[in-house]
């Protein structure tokens, strides 16, 4: 006799996972696509010159200080706005601010060779899939390891400040080392959270704007382990 019921039960459930493997998709390509413009931004800000409007002969300029904090600036403005925002909007929003991080970064691109930079990136991209296919695989909840991670976050964010004025090699090179793991377990859990959002939304609106809060999440995660690889294994220009 063929139990209908249960097979009505794996057809809802085969549908299910077939809705969260493509909200996932959309999640990455949002991804992807921001760290294609910060890449392009980043290029263009060294190349057309753009660089000399921030950097001048004494130093950076009020421009200058101006361009490294935008992203901090805009990304918290982001997190007030993006809950509630349609995604078409929200993701165009994403769009500036990978842009404007790619000319953030362009200092610290020109800081460091070509060949480096490639070989962190290839590493950071490794890593990050890694950990990504974990946080969406496991079964084990994550929830507890991401309050750790976020008070160590917290910590570095701190030292970092702090180093600003004491310059001290030793904090640099700590703080850059926890980067990695804190932003290695960060992906993990942030995977996880993103995923469980495709459940609680209540339409498909609503995942379509946690796929863009999701994205940016990632891309965050994604930048920032990279840039705590490369302050430990790029090599600087001479």
């Amino acid at each position: 006799m063929i139990d209908f019921t249960n097979r009505q039960t794996m057809s809802r459930a085969k549908s299910y996972d077939l809705g969260l493997r493509e909200y996932m998709i959309g999640v990455y390509n949002n991804m992807l696509v921001a760290l294609l413009i910060t890449g392009l931004s980043s290029y263009l800000t060294i190349e057309t010159g753009l660089m000399h409007l921030f950097f001048g002969p004494n130093g950076m300029s009020g421009l200058g200080y101006l361009m490294i904090f935008a992203p901090f600036i805009f990304v918290m403005f982001m997190g007030a706005k993006m809950q509630t925002m349609e995604p078409s909007k929200a993701r165009m929003m994403l769009w500036v601010y990978s842009g404007l991080m790619g000319m953030s970064l362009a200092p610290i691109f020109l800081a460091y060779t070509s060949a480096s930079i490639a070989r962190v990136f290839f590493i950071t991209a490794s890593v990050f899939g890694a950990m990504s296919l974990y946080g969406y695989t496991t079964k084990k909840d994550l929830t507890g390891m991401g309050s750790f991670l976020f008070m160590g976050l917290i910590g570095i964010v701190i030292a970092s400040l702090v180093n600003i004025f004491m310059q001290s090699p030793a904090i640099y090179f700590v703080t850059s080392a926890l980067g990695v793991l804190i932003f290695t377990g960060l992906t993990a859990y942030d995977v996880q959270k993103i995923a469980n959002f495709y459940y609680r939304a209540p339409n498909a609106e609503a995942r379509s704007r946690f796929a863009v809060i999701g994205a940016l999440t990632l891309y965050l995660d994604f930048i920032n382990l990279f840039l705590s690889l490369l302050r430990l294994f790029g090599d600087r220009r001479s």
